[in-house]
């Protein structure tokens, strides 16, 4: 089984988007994802905001076409009742930042890829940012 990570809505933004310089470790990571040598796993949440934001600075139909990629590479994780409640009675402060906590652990994740590690300071899980996370690849 390959390692699943959870992508954060910055990160896949970073990816869409192609932000600079952010784009080239999350780049890499989707590679990975391509060749199947590690699964992405990605909140529905994020695919609405993503789509918000790219949709600003490209076409509507261009935002939906990136949206139909990524998600041919990544694992949608589902986002239902338990983990809404998760996220209302959690101590993360930021209710997103909650949501997609508990999707990450919901879905057998083994860590969280983001640019705000701050956001994830209560996470028993590990949270590296793309570039941390193809560095500690290279260790093995």
């Amino acid at each position: 089984m390959s390692k699943r990570v959870f992508i954060d809505t910055n990160i896949m933004l970073d990816f869409l988007g192609e932000r600079k310089p952010f784009y080239e470790p999350i780049a890499k990571i989707a590679t990975l994802a391509e060749k199947e040598k590690l699964t992405m796993v990605v909140s529905p949440i994020s695919f609405a905001t993503v789509n918000y934001f790219i949709a600003k600075f490209e076409t509507a139909e261009i935002a939906k076409e990136k949206l139909r990629k990524f998600k041919i590479i990544s694992e949608i994780c589902s986002l239902d009742e338990q983990t809404i409640e998760k996220g209302l009675n959690s101590s993360i402060k930021d209710f997103e930042d909650a949501l997609q906590y508990f999707s990450a652990t919901e879905s057998d994740c083994e860590i969280i890829i983001t640019r705000n590690g701050k956001d994830f300071k209560k996470s028993l899980l590990p949270v590296m940012t793309a570039d941390e996370f193809l560095k500690s690849l290279s260790k093995i």
